[in-house]
């Protein structure tokens, strides 16, 4: 198979994913945030007998997984192109430190906290601030998650305008 050929399955996975990754994060924003962080702790009970089935664990770590994926390779593949380099690799260290990172250092210590930790652990006034801290650190993974977003797209069709055949001479 053709570097070209790859680099362009690379960068459609990478956009695909980039893109259900940040529209999961915005209908996370609108659909279940408002249920889950509006009357701490009794919103957080609700939350935790509504979401045992399937919740956001479920769906963001695999999707998460193949936009780190997607992106390294991307990456690598593209590397050689000064017109996509640092829009890729932009995309993917954001990705990485808004998504991941943020995610591993800030979000699941306080997921555990509302979540994990047995009903009654934790003051009605804990849950309330960590909740709080919850909703005003998402901000950083929601706009994390739009930059890479666009920053995908926007090496994607790069890409495409490069490779594409020329319309001179048809």
């Amino acid at each position: 198979m053709s570097r070209t050929k790859l680099t362009w399955i690379a960068l459609i996975v990478m956009v695909w994913a980039a893109m259900m990754s940040f529209g999961g994060v915005a209908a996370e924003t609108v659909m279940l945030y408002p249920n889950i962080f509006n009357d701490p702790p009794a919103s957080l009970e609700r939350a935790r007998e509504f979401l045992v089935d399937g919740g956001p664990h479920d769906y963001f770590p695999p999707l998460g997984a193949s936009v780190v994926l997607s992106s390294v390779a991307a990456t690598l593949l593209t590397w050689r192109d000064r017109r996509l380099r640092w829009y890729v690799a932009g995309a993917t260290v954001v990705f990485v430190a808004c998504e991941f990172l943020f995610s591993a250092v800030f979000f699941w210590p306080r997921n555990e906290i509302m979540f994990v930790d047995p009903v009654g652990t934790h003051s009605p006034e804990y849950l309330r601030q960590v909740a709080a801290e919850f909703v005003a650190g998402h901000w950083v993974r929601f706009a994390g998650g739009a930059v890479t977003a666009v920053l995908a797209f926007v090496a994607l069709l790069k890409f495409v305008r490069s490779t594409a055949p020329s319309a001179v001479g048809r």
